[in-house]
């Protein structure tokens, strides 16, 4: 892989990071800004993948349930980049840090067009879960590390 997966260090990386979920993952929702973060960014591992213009073209975030158990959320690619490889290698890099600390499971709520793409990855279905915004179906998925 070409591509380098980056942690976001200061203020202009994380501006840069929240606008990407935020384009990618609430702007076709017509949710505002801010809608793209939670209460939990601060204890979060945050992972970005940038191009060689310096552009970000995938993000995701990594989060403890408790001593066994880690979820993903926020996971997005650009639609220029996909069906690349780069989703696979961001989840991989992911599901390794998680293994790291000692993590049993990984699991993550994806939107029913993305359902496909994880279980490629060895994640199951679970259950349907909600509508997100009364607008896109959710599974919750879950794989053993």
């Amino acid at each position: 892989m070409i591509y380098n997966i980056l942690e976001p260090k200061n203020d202009n990386d994380f501006n840069s990071y929240y606008y990407f979920r935020w384009f990618y993952l609430r702007r076709p929702l017509n949710k505002k800004i801010g809608t793209e973060k939670d209460e939990i960014e601060n204890k979060s591992i945050h992972r970005m993948i940038k191009n060689k213009k310096g552009d970000i073209i995938a993000v995701a975030r990594l989060h403890f349930n408790s001593d066994y158990e880690s979820q993903v959320r926020y996971f997005a690619v650009d639609k220029n980049y996909r069906r690349i490889g780069l989703g696979t290698y961001l989840m991989l890099h992911l599901e390794k840090i998680a293994i790291k600390k000692k993590q049993k499971n990984m699991v993550l709520n994806a939107r029913e067009n993305a359902v496909s793409f994880y279980e490629s990855l060895g994640y199951v279905v679970y259950e349907k879960t909600n509508l997100l915004f009364g607008k896109i179906q959710h599974y919750k998925m879950k794989k053993v590390l």
